[in-house]
């Protein structure tokens, strides 16, 4: 029989069986699975895309060129001739002074506001103040907008800018004009030139949350940097040239300058992955969660397919014997049986995608102004991932059951008991359905380790359910006996019938108490991501979260400062001894950026290091190697692993720092995941305070102000000159708003995906259906009423669903206590209500999908119901 004819037969066979009605059932569950994946894959694409969008701000550009140097403007040429967009900045210190009409003027007492005389009397020592002066070109931001204000009034609305700064004007921080009593309008000297302040600066995005631009801002045009006279031999001047474009036209331009920045010392190239810590580490959970969602529609899936097809078989047997009886091979009748899937695998697939195309529109439309408008359109990886997930779940899942109808023996015709070799050949196709479902999984996932404890968590899950439902039942079904005649708990008729039938169809029962229990997971855990996980990751990045770090606390002033700051409401501030030092040697062989080919690694090892030292693990910190040293008297390190990764080093190593000349060799004695998102004061090496102590040192601390405590930081200032105040409650923004936006599309999310899965658990509870309908005749034909058939059925759904939500329950509580530890990397306390609702949810939806379907079981003839079997 060649392949012509086998595919003849086949379209013959798809056409009969989809009159028939039975393809409908595993047609509309892959249609459910496969506008499942691609709803979540279209909006998860297209969201992760708005995402990329918004951080790229925190750069103002796709990618950034840095120098210590001008740029050759060899780097721009480039740019210009990929067709990149770009813009050129420019960032140093600088002291920045009231001229006579603002601070001196403020000082003798004009325009006092609110203020004491005492304070005014210091205006001429603030009339000079350190700052963190950026000169911008034409363009600037690329990425983004700078918003300004008018004045620095708390209700003083403010706008995205629509160009740079005026020629001969400024833009500034608030903080700025407080120092030098200036307002808006007044005018500041910036080396040797006068400008006047045009606006107040109230959002910078990609200003850097590093200690190299901690001043208050300063922007002015690049264009009037020279006139300053500021750009001297010897200035550290930072440069970086800022490109923009697509995607492809980034990759061309970053391909060619990053061997060409290896090559000039000083330059540097950024991207999107080598911004704050902070920034990633949200990205990272967002693309986690959104993942996570996507993958627990693939669980949902399977379960379906599985339980469709396996019910197709089934009620396919009779027929393929047949053909085997009139001669057909069975290589034939495999082929007739792959064509026929292949064929509806691509029909679900195509129609799928489309469903879940339209279904992302419906969600974007459902969640109005939570989801940012002007969202990218979505790429071509959806589309092609449901097709694929499509032919691999219909396949995949639809193999097991299907190897009967090849592997049917004729005598099947005669005697039912008789399959042939498929029972044997099941297990392997088992396998490789785990394989390439694992596998589909890792796809969808795009993290390794999120995608192999999702897929092996269902994968174990499946096997411990398999193996507590076949005791469970095998332990129901003794106690029934053991105490049916005695009248108890199990003494009715419909439960000893019930625990008797799921005994005695022990693989099947089994099979069905694993399948709903799965199910049942997929969805407690999604409800556990809607309420535990995303409160955990609130908790992770709170909303009043330290806003403000002040540093160049000197010696001496420790004390007073921290007395100050207590007394004006912030009891928990807490001050953090630094040490700058550099990485001169690593187990006794110098270090110098030389010593490392990658960008980052080299930048690291030629920056100096901010050492601190304690006897206590920091808060929001980790032990992940080694042993916390404790009150140690020698010295020892606690590295982030993060940083050590990038350096090569590891548990052992004996690091040298020099610190103002003098030299401190200590081992590794331990690594440490930091808790970026908390925004509190974090270092990438501590050590025993007995190892630092003596050397010199500044302090650090970081608290959370309200916008009417701003207050604080300025008596701060005022009271300690030398002191800087750092704003970062634009960074903090910024994740905010990240957070909110992935933790709104989750909930939507969820919404949908719990509503495909109560109709995948419907579909797996139908499969079923033939051979409830089969005993339901047969009990009928022996005189039972349709009470007692009632009372029975009902009893066997609620033991199935009760066994099935307890298993889940426990499946998804530790499964969530996973994901939350080693993917999400937070706390997450065991929900004691999770298995009251496992269980309360495995029966009602067992009653509902169950018993919908064999109402009219119960009410027809036992002669109708067996001739329609």
């Amino acid at each position: 029989m060649g392949f012509t004819e086998v595919a003849r037969q086949a379209w013959r066979m798809f056409l009969r069986d989809w009159r028939a009605g039975e393809l409908h059932l595993l047609l509309v569950a892959l249609l459910l699975a496969v506008g499942a994946l691609s709803s979540v894959g279209f909006l998860s694409d297209r969201m992760q895309g708005g995402l990329e969008r918004d951080a790229r701000q925190m750069l103002a550009a796709d990618l950034v060129v840095r120098s210590d140097a001008p740029l050759t403007p060899e780097f721009a040429r480039r740019a210009q001739a990929d067709g990149l967009a770009t813009a050129v900045v420019a960032n140093f210190p600088s002291m920045a002074s009231a001229t006579d009409g603002g601070g001196q003027r403020r000082a003798q007492g004009a325009d006092p506001g609110t203020e004491s005389t005492t304070e005014l009397a210091r205006g001429p020592v603030s009339a000079s103040r350190l700052s963190s002066l950026k000169a911008v070109s034409d363009g600037y931001p690329l990425r983004g907008r700078v918003r300004i204000a008018p004045d620095a009034g708390v209700n003083t609305p403010d706008a995205p800018a629509a160009d740079i700064p005026a020629p001969g004007t400024v833009w500034v921080d608030a903080a700025l004009l407080d120092a030098l009593h200036v307002k808006p309008g007044e005018t500041i000297r910036v080396g040797n030139r006068t400008l006047r302040i045009a606006a107040v600066i109230t959002r910078e995005m990609d200003r850097g949350y590093g200690f190299g631009s901690l001043a208050p801002r300063v922007m002015m045009r690049f264009d009037e940097l020279a006139s300053t006279g500021l750009v001297q031999f010897g200035s550290r001047i930072t440069y970086r040239l800022l490109v923009a474009g697509t995607d492809a036209q980034v990759g061309k331009f970053a391909a060619w300058a990053r061997p060409m920045a290896e090559q000039t010392r000083g330059v540097h190239i950024e991207s999107l992955e080598d911004g704050q810590p902070q920034v990633r580490q949200t990205l990272e959970r967002a693309g986690r969660f959104l993942s996570l969602v996507a993958l627990l529609a693939a669980v949902l899936a399977a379960v379906a397919v599985g339980i469709a097809s396996r019910r197709y078989s089934e009620r396919h047997l009779d027929a393929c014997a047949v053909m085997r009886c009139l001669g057909l091979p069975r290589r034939a009748l495999r082929g007739m049986v792959t064509l026929a899937f292949i064929g509806l695998g691509v029909i679900g697939g195509v129609l799928g995608v489309v469903l879940g195309y339209a279904a992302h529109w419906v969600l974007l439309a459902q969640l109005g102004d939570v989801i940012p408008a002007g969202l990218p359109a979505p790429t071509w990886r959806p589309a092609a991932f449901g097709l694929a997930s499509s032919l691999v779940m219909l396949l995949g899942f639809a193999l097991p059951p299907l190897l009967p109808l090849s592997e049917v023996a004729p005598l099947h015709v005669l005697r039912r008991d008789v399959v042939g070799g498929a029972r044997r050949q099941g297990w392997f196709a088992y396998g490789a359905s785990a394989l390439a479902f694992g596998a589909l999984l890792l796809f969808a996932a795009r993290d390794l380790r999120l995608g192999a404890m999702v897929a092996g968590g269902f994968v174990a899950g499946a096997i411990v359910f398999g193996v507590l439902a076949w005791l469970s039942i095998g332990g129901l079904a003794a106690w029934a006996r053991r105490h049916g005649a005695s009248g108890g708990a199990m003494g009715g008729i419909g439960w000893r019938y019930a625990v008797a039938g799921l005994r005695r169809r022990g693989l099947g029962s089994a099979v069905q108490v694993v399948a709903l229990a799965l199910g049942l997971m997929a969805l407690l855990l999604l409800a556990l991501t809607r309420n535990d996980l995303v409160a955990g990751w609130r908790q992770s990045s709170p909303p009043d979260a330290p806003n403000r770090f002040v540093i160049d606390i000197q010696p001496g002033q420790d004390t007073p400062v921290l007395t100050q700051l207590r007394a004006a409401g912030l009891p928990d501030v807490q001050l953090w001894p630094m040490i700058r030092a550099r990485l001169t040697a690593i187990n006794g062989k110098p270090v110098t950026g030389g010593s490392y080919t990658e960008e980052r690694a080299r930048r690291l090892a030629e920056r100096e290091f901010n050492l601190s030292y304690t006897s206590a693990l920091p808060e929001g910190n980790r032990v992940t190697a080694g042993q916390w040293y404790g009150d140690a008297a020698t010295p020892q390190i606690s590295m982030e692993e993060g940083i050590a990764k990038t350096l090569g080093l590891k548990l052992g190593d004996v690091l040298r720092f020099e610190v103002t000349g003098q030299t401190i060799d200590a081992p590794i004695t331990s690594l440490r995941k930091l808790d970026w998102g908390s925004m509190r004061v974090n270092f990438f090496v501590v050590m025993p305070p007995a190892a630092l102590r003596d050397f010199p040192m500044t302090w650090i601390t970081s608290f959370h102000l309200e916008p009417r405590q701003q207050g604080v930081a300025d008596a701060l200032v005022r009271q300690f000159p030398n002191v800087t105040v750092i704003d970062t409650g634009a960074l903090l923004a910024q994740i905010q708003q990240i957070l909110s936006q992935v933790i709104d599309a989750v909930q939507a999310l969820f919404l949908f995906t719990l509503a495909a899965g109560v109709l995948v658990l419907y579909a797996a509870l139908a499969g079923t259906r033939d051979e409830r309908m089969r005993e339901s005749g047969i009990l009928r034909a022996l005189g039972a009423s349709s009470r007692q058939l009632r009372d029975v059925h009902l009893a066997e759904l609620v033991t199935v669903g009760a066994l099935a939500g307890l298993l889940a329950s426990l499946g998804a509580g530790a499964l969530g206590w996973a994901l939350a530890r080693y993917v999400f990397e937070f706390a997450l306390s065991f929900n004691p209500w999770l298995p009251v609702a496992g269980v309360g949810a495995g029966v009602l939806c067992a009653l509902i999908g169950g018993w919908s379907g064999l109402r009219a079981v119960v009410r027809q003839s036992a002669l109708r119901t067996l001739r329609d079997v």
